[in-house]
């Protein structure tokens, strides 16, 4: 990790573009160090607060609305997240001079604490978060952000060299990275987000950001079951580490052996954990356990806190979440679930029967293999199938080899529920876990997820 710089922002005019909750925190970050600042925003004035943005007008702050053409006559400009830095506007003010930065890239710059960072398909969050609980309960200065909600930049001020931060990092942020984590995880790494990057090369090749500035004093931890992630040591010169929950590591790392979470570490195995004291549910977050209790042995944090975390940790909202039982059937909340890959996990987390929530809006995901398991399944009873993508789903479901009950046509969340709720019988499981994105029938993956549990809690 490249040692932090000191950035000075007087007597420069700075474009931030877009003032969702990353442009706001660059905002607040840059007013009274920058004496020009410009945020552009394709959305329209009246899609924001009024009175928010009259309040950063009092302080200076300019607004233009409306599509970004021209950005040549700004000195810096640091773009969002989902402001793609392929972007024509964004490559022709780069070529005009126009220094081209983000908030992940300018908090590494002056940043002075130790940075680990986490990356990933899906578990990045979980993982993130697990990682800060074991080091605040080891007793570090601790502070949590980036992709997970939380932009970093909003605590950068309270940070000093003896602080150590966590960051969930996105492909989106790590597209244009030019420094390194001191600690980089990268986590399950399949396919997500080709509605923004070019291809699947592109987007593991951003992920791979997260190690290519790393050097020897570093470390580096892969999971090792997930080709993308397993070869990601080309690119870096950090010490590596590796985790499995499929296979035995012979290197160091932390694996899964039948019953138990092992650590090798300077040529010797430790037994950490039975899995079954491991409060985290699904069998995909063994892996996810594994890259946490690597990263916070090499932190510093004892075994006894590790372990204490790993027996009390439940996980994050809408990832595989217990909802409640009614008459005897459990239903979970996995609305986090936006890809083939984790709707896979949250099916294999369960041997009981189960009914399905599948379906979406589109993430141009490839759904040949959750056809294939769905359809060799024999704990899969039922699925109720909404959305624009359910089509797609339910073509890869071979139901010629498959006594599978299919349920279309529900037009809410109440009518899915109470759906499932009259064909549930006791000791079944009804799972949200829909392989797709939210945004033709809600706002975002957490609406789902709510809307899902309070219908199911009008249920008790």
């Amino acid at each position: 990790m490249s040692k932090y710089i000191m950035v000075d922002f007087k007597n420069k005019k700075i474009a931030i573009l877009g003032f969702g909750i990353e442009g706001q925190s660059i905002a607040d970050y840059l007013i009274g160090k920058a004496d020009n600042i410009v945020v552009l925003d394709e959305k329209n004035r009246t899609d924001f607060d009024l009175e928010v943005l009259k309040s950063y007008e009092s302080r200076g702050i300019e607004f233009r609305w409306g599509k970004i053409e021209d950005l040549r006559d700004f000195d810096m400009v640091v773009r969002s997240p989902g402001v793609n830095p392929a972007s024509k506007f964004i490559l022709d003010a780069k070529h005009s001079g126009v220094t081209i930065t983000s908030a992940t890239k300018l908090f590494f710059d002056l940043c002075p604490a130790e940075i680990i960072g986490v990356t990933g398909t899906k578990g990045k969050g979980t993982t993130s978060t697990l990682i800060y609980e074991m080091l605040k309960e080891s007793g570090e200065d601790t502070y949590l952000g980036g992709n997970i909600g939380t932009p970093p930049l909003s605590f950068l001020e309270s940070l000093d060299k003896d602080s150590k931060v966590v960051l969930e990092l996105s492909s989106f942020q790590l597209i244009d990275m030019e420094k390194s984590p001191h600690v980089a995880i990268m986590l399950m790494t399949t396919s997500e987000h080709l509605d923004y990057h070019k291809d699947v090369y592109e987007y593991i090749e951003a992920k791979r950001n997260i190690f290519r500035a790393q050097t020897a004093d570093d470390f580096a931890i892969v999971n090792q079951d997930y080709p993308a992630s397993n070869e990601s040591d080309i690119v870096t010169e950090a010490k590596l580490f590796k985790v499995s929950r499929e296979n035995k590591i012979f290197s160091e790392g932390c694996f899964v052996v039948k019953d138990e979470l092992i650590l090798k570490i300077n040529g010797v195995e430790k037994n950490i954990i039975k899995i079954d004291e491991i409060a985290l549910p699904g069998k995909h977050n063994l892996e996810n356990a594994a890259a946490a209790v690597m990263t916070a042995v090499l932190a510093g944090v004892d075994l006894p806190t590790i372990k204490h975390v790993l027996k009390t940790f439940k996980g994050l909202p809408h990832r595989i979440e217990y909802v409640a039982t009614v008459r005897g059937v459990s239903y979970y909340d996995d609305s986090f679930s936006t890809t083939p890959e984790t709707a896979i996990a949250a099916i294999e987390s369960f041997s009981e029967p189960k009914i399905l929530l599948l379906g979406g809006s589109s993430k141009n995901s490839d759904f040949t293999e959750l056809g294939e398991v769905i359809s060799n399944s024999d704990s899969i009873k039922a699925i109720i199938g909404i959305g624009e993508e359910w089509s797609r789903i339910n073509a890869e479901i071979k139901n010629q080899i498959s006594n599978i009950k299919i349920i279309e046509n529900c037009k809410n969340m109440k009518e899915i529920v109470q759906r499932a709720h009259e064909i549930a019988e006791r000791g079944d499981v009804v799972l949200l876990s829909p392989a797709c994105a939210s945004f033709d029938m809600f706002e975002n993956y957490k609406e789902r997820g709510n809307e899902f549990k309070e219908e199911v809690n009008k249920l008790v």
